[in-house]
């Protein structure tokens, strides 16, 4: 019971003809509402958003481009390395057959000169013992001589003799 007293106090909606009425003035009033703000917002918006869009499209292209320059021209700086150290490669290797040439050029330039330098100590030493054999001869010929007062041998100086 005393809900229903509660219940008196209240606002109570009925159903009645009136209902309808509210309904057609809220349908009414979303209509205008859309016309009047809620379409011009959304047309700001979507315009706000096709230019904010638009720019962060071009944003990514530019961006897009920009790595693509980047790498390009990591590519021809590792290109232009990479021939580099293959000139550098390509002289060191010419300056050191160059090297090599010379290196044995002089070697065979040596070479010559002490196989001739050696052929004139053994020809100077083959006439030294010619020498000194003749000269030990002469000598042991005259020792002998001396010695023995009358020649050595068949007569002949042995200078002579060889």
């Amino acid at each position: 019971m005393t809900f229903l007293a509660l219940a008196e106090n209240s606002i109570q909606l009925v159903p009645d003809g009136t209902l309808i009425l509210h309904i057609a003035l809220i349908l009414v009033m979303v209509s205008i509402l859309n016309a009047i703000f809620f379409k011009p917002i959304g047309r700001i918006l979507s315009n706000r958003e096709a230019c904010t869009g638009g720019r962060s499209q071009q944003a990514h292209e530019i961006m897009q481009r920009v790595g693509e320059k980047l790498s390009n021209y990591e590519r021809s700086l590792r290109e232009a390395r990479v021939e580099g150290y293959r000139l550098l490669e390509q002289e060191r290797a010419l300056s050191m057959r160059q090297r090599q040439l010379s290196l044995d050029a002089a070697r065979e330039s040596i070479n010559r000169l002490v196989n001739k330098e050696k052929g004139e100590i053994l020809e100077q030493s083959a006439d030294a013992r010619r020498t000194l054999e003749q000269e030990a001869r002469r000598v042991a010929y005259q020792i002998g001589t001396q010695i023995l007062g009358r020649p050595v041998g068949n007569g002949t100086s042995p200078s002579l003799q060889l």
